[in-house]
């Protein structure tokens, strides 16, 4: 006869697993909500680095026209769709409804973001800071000098995405936390995002190359890319399919994201391999 009976005790509010599920990135580029269509044109104007001039010899002002450039974002449509049977959602721990969206929901933010960093790591950015190296002041301020010498503002819309290790360097420098450079104090802030050097610098999981030699980092300014949705945003809905008795999330955008300005981006090469597992 045993001398106990033991019992386990379920936790029915699920632990969110780790997992980015928010969008890092679509604050920091130019949007733009489309009400119909597959396209959304972005227009880019400028004078063409034109030159002031003086009175002709005939006594008239010489015209020029306007450098204009429309760039134009092609909308796709996305989907994430979760299922369960009705016999799983009564078998298994926690609300299993409830996750499917939360889940769902996740997976559309994060191609949100995929496709902005596509557009910044899809060739048409041609500048970048040469090889690979550890995250530094100086490798900061070259990535900042190649925007500069663009004319690109430092009018606090310029951003960088950034690797995890990239951001654990930079911590390790002594002008990261002078305050000649800090707007705010990296170590009081969120770890996905802070401002420093005038740029707001957010770190991202997802990045190309993360935890290698061969890291892609990002820094651009808001008038760089352009991004394009649908007027209602994401959507997201739930149901119930009585006929094969199972329920579904499904989550639904039409979205696109295009570089307007390469000259406005920069690729930084960094390498993370020193702080990557063993």
């Amino acid at each position: 006869m045993a001398e106990s009976a033991f019992q386990i005790q379920y936790r029915q509010e699920f632990i969110a697993g780790f997992e980015q599920t928010q969008s890092l990135v679509r604050d920091t580029v130019t949007t733009e909500a489309v009400i119909s269509g597959n396209q959304a044109t972005f227009l880019v104007a400028d004078s063409g680095d034109a030159t002031a001039v003086t009175r002709g010899l005939n006594g008239l002002i010489p015209g020029r026209a306007d450098n204009l450039n429309q760039n134009t974002a092609t909308l796709v449509e996305w989907h994430d769709k979760p299922t369960k049977t009705n016999f799983n959602i009564f078998a298994s721990q926690g609300n299993q409804r409830q996750i499917m969206q939360y889940t769902s929901m996740a997976v559309m933010n994060r191609r949100l973001d995929s496709d902005i960093i596509n557009e910044l790591n899809g060739g048409s950015v041609t500048q970048d800071t040469g090889a690979a190296a550890q995250a530094s002041l100086d490798l900061t301020m070259y990535a900042l000098t190649i925007l500069g010498n663009n004319a690109v503002p430092l009018d606090g819309n310029v951003s960088a995405l950034i690797t995890p290790a990239f951001w654990a360097y930079l911590m390790q420098t002594k002008e990261f936390t002078n305050a000649e450079y800090v707007n705010n104090k990296p170590f009081t802030n969120s770890l996905t995002m802070f401002r420093w050097a005038n740029v707001n610098w957010i770190v991202h999981p997802n990045l190309p190359g993360k935890g290698t030699s061969a890291e892609k980092c990002f820094m651009y300014h808001k008038s760089a890319i352009g991004h394009a949705i649908d007027k209602g945003g994401i959507q997201s809905k739930v149901g119930y399919n009585e006929e094969h008795d199972y329920s579904w999330a499904l989550c639904t955008a039409y979205m696109g994201a295009k570089l307007l300005q390469a000259e406005g981006a920069v690729i930084i090469n960094h390498d993370g391999s020193g702080y990557a597992a063993q």
